[in-house]
């Protein structure tokens, strides 16, 4: 059944209930009203009746063919019975619509209950009454049809019908009429009200009715409009709150004010690792395991202002410097409302403090030594050395060799400040890489003869690279001078060369001292020996490996180190054949 019309049939059915209730209520009353006439009636013609039999018995002017026509006028039969079951008198014939079984059924209801009231049975009324006649008593029983009885109910009846028809029919008319104008919106707009209640703001109704169910079937198009823009503000705001949020490069928390972390972006997560359920709705000293980070918000909870402090996170065998930022949040009634937390990465700003005071102190020590020596022997010739030849001679050889540092460390660093700068443009050429390499040879050579170090290559074939071919030799030279330096004497220093599809390998070794496992991440930044005392003695700078490493960068290839202690080193050199404008 269809809610909309429950109603309709509810009403229908109550009022076909009150209509059949009225109609057993009328017959009942029209039945024993009915009863009472018939009743008093023949309680009367019981007297004549009774007249007439006594006539009959003492043989006067009244004979059974009277008695007869006498039962036929009143419409009435007339059975009399004496007390030990003789029927002594039956007119019942006189009256043809009362059949014999009707008549026996009358008399068996008599005998079985002796009453003297009148009774209805289906369409016979009957009354008994107890006379004597001739000194004979017996039972007098009066059997009248009562077919004017049946046709009132059935009119009765057809009349409720008719009633009723024509009441449910206006009911019909009166209830679509209701039920359109009122019931239909009213409904329409509680299932438009359900819809926005389960967040579909796009939900309307008709709004062609007219009086309060118009003015209802508006207002809730006016919520439902209302809803949407606001939902569709909200959702474009929260949308912008959350892109803002996860790409903050900062960490973000935010705290309840009973300690809870309701909210992580994605910054905080890829520094603090996990996922959003391992943080939101824990207890912040239970998620964070940090002891800075819990004294700082005590700190904010003490005393209701921004707070900032900085910490060390270690993150494998690395670490990294962080400051939190913490800051109270107030409602605007001043109510306290929780804490929000911002986690700023100073790592690289730390990095870079310490590479320039680095700098600044390698910078410092590397002038200082050639600069102290030039000057204490310059010293030391004023002073009057200078007049033997051979001090002369020595003195003016080691003043030559410490200017010629001091040139050489200078040059790097001039060489290491253009590699750096921004505006920084390699000059790219087609390059035959082997013939490059080659090139390098005799000079290498001639310092490997010096330093009795075998030096063996495979550089054949004709490859072609995209990139700067004196920038390039610079890298080489670098590698291969290097590797002479740091191996023994009748040692062994290799150049091989591979080629694949898309880049080239130049692979610089050595079985020379090697570099300790830990050190081999710091190489390449500028001043960094890893034997300083040798290093100097073979006339680095401590700046040669961070140009190869700013060169083959500048390539877009990368560099990197195999080495064991006391096995010896190889430097890998990747680049790509086809250089891209980044």
């Amino acid at each position: 059944m269809s809610s909309n019309t429950r109603p309709l049939i509810t009403y229908t059915i109550l009022v076909v209930i009150v209509m059949v209730g009225l109609g057993i209520l009328l017959a009942q009353l029209t039945r024993t009203y009915f009863i009472n006439i018939f009743e008093d009636r023949v309680a009367v013609e019981s007297q004549y009746f009774s007249t007439y039999l006594e006539k009959y018995a003492k043989d006067n002017d009244i004979s059974q063919e009277e008695l007869f026509n006498f039962s036929e006028q009143l419409n009435t039969g007339m059975v009399f019975e004496s007390d030990n079951g003789e029927i002594l008198v039956d007119t019942v014939e006189a009256i043809p619509i009362i059949s014999e079984n009707e008549k026996q059924r009358v008399l068996n209801s008599v005998d079985s209950n002796g009453s003297q009231d009148g009774q209805l049975i289906g369409d016979l009324f009957y009354y008994t009454t107890s006379i004597e006649v001739n000194s004979r008593e017996g039972t007098l029983t009066l059997l009248s049809p009562v077919k004017s009885l049946t046709n009132i109910t059935k009119n009765i009846w057809l009349l409720i019908g008719v009633t009723l028809f024509l009441g449910l029919l206006v009911i019909f008319v009166i209830g679509f009429n209701v039920f359109s104008k009122y019931i239909r919106p009213i409904r329409s707009a509680a299932n438009v009200a359900t819809e926005l209640a389960r967040g579909n703001y796009k939900a309307r109704t008709y709004e062609g009715h007219f009086g309060e169910a118009g003015q209802l079937s508006r207002s809730i198009n006016i919520l439902a409009r209302n809803l949407q823009e606001m939902t569709s503000t909200q959702g474009m705001q929260e949308n912008q709150l959350e892109a803002v949020i996860n790409n903050m490069g900062n960490g973000l928390v935010l705290i309840d004010e009973k300690g809870y972390i309701l909210l992580v972006n994605r910054a905080f997560l890829e520094t603090f690792k996990g996922e959003p359920a391992e943080y939101i709705s824990y207890l912040y000293h239970d998620a964070i395991p940090y002891t800075a980070i819990h004294e700082t918000v005590k700190k904010i909870y003490m005393f209701e202002e921004t707070v900032s402090e900085t910490f060390v996170l270690p993150v494998k065998i690395d670490r990294k410097h962080l400051e939190v930022t913490g800051a109270p949040i107030f409602s605007e009634d001043r109510k306290w409302k929780g804490v929000v937390l911002v986690f700023h990465d100073i790592s690289e700003l730390k990095q870079l403090e310490q590479m320039r005071k680095d700098f600044v102190a390698n910078v410092s020590h590397e002038l200082k030594t050639p600069i102290t020596s030039i000057r204490g022997f310059s010293e030391t010739l004023l002073d009057g050395a200078m007049k033997d030849e051979a001090m002369l001679e020595q003195f003016l050889h080691i003043i030559l060799k410490e200017s010629g540092r001091l040139q050489s460390l200078i040059q790097d660093l001039l060489e290491l400040s253009k590699l750096e700068r921004e505006d920084f443009n390699l000059n790219i050429e087609q390059v035959t890489i082997q013939r490059l390499l080659s090139d390098l040879l005799p000079i290498v050579q001639q310092h490997a003869d010096q330093k009795e170090v075998h030096l063996t290559t495979e550089v054949e074939g004709n490859t072609i690279i995209e990139g700067d071919s004196s920038r390039l030799k610079q890298v080489f030279m670098n590698l291969l001078t290097n590797a002479i330096n740091y191996t023994k004497v009748d040692g062994n220093v290799s150049l091989t060369f591979k080629d694949f599809d898309d880049r080239v390998l130049v692979s610089v070794a050595d079985n020379g001292v090697g570099i300790p496992q830990e050190e081999v991440s710091r190489i390449f930044e500028r001043f960094y020996r890893v034997d300083k005392a040798r290093s100097r003695n073979s006339g680095g700078t401590g700046l040669g490996l961070a140009i190869v490493k700013h060169i083959v960068e500048a390539h877009h290839g990368n560099v990197h180190v195999d080495s064991v202690v006391d096995e010896g080193t190889t430097f890998h050199v990747e680049i790509p054949k086809q250089f891209t404008q980044s």
